[in-house]
């Protein structure tokens, strides 16, 4: 997934801060909704750690691991 680099008034400021905790957060929300729409658990630990992350790399690794995984923890894999 190519991560998408923002050139808008506003680079390297709060608006871009802002921006980006927004893509992170829901980047989260949707992987937590794949984890419940496909009937996986989700421990509070997992919930807390993917809703507290904010690399949108990582989430984006979390996000196609989703999609697969049998149980929540293994979306963290060998980090």
């Amino acid at each position: 997934m190519a991560a998408y680099t923002p050139h808008f008034p506003g680079s390297n400021s709060i608006v871009e801060e802002y921006w980006l905790e927004g893509r992170a957060k829901g980047k989260a929300e949707d992987i937590l909704h794949i984890l419940k729409v496909r009937g996986v658990e989700i421990p509070g630990s997992v919930r807390e750690r993917v809703a507290e992350c904010t690399d949108l790399d990582l989430l984006g690794t979390w996000l196609d691991r989703s999609l697969s995984i049998e149980r929540a923890e293994e979306l963290f894999g060998e980090e």
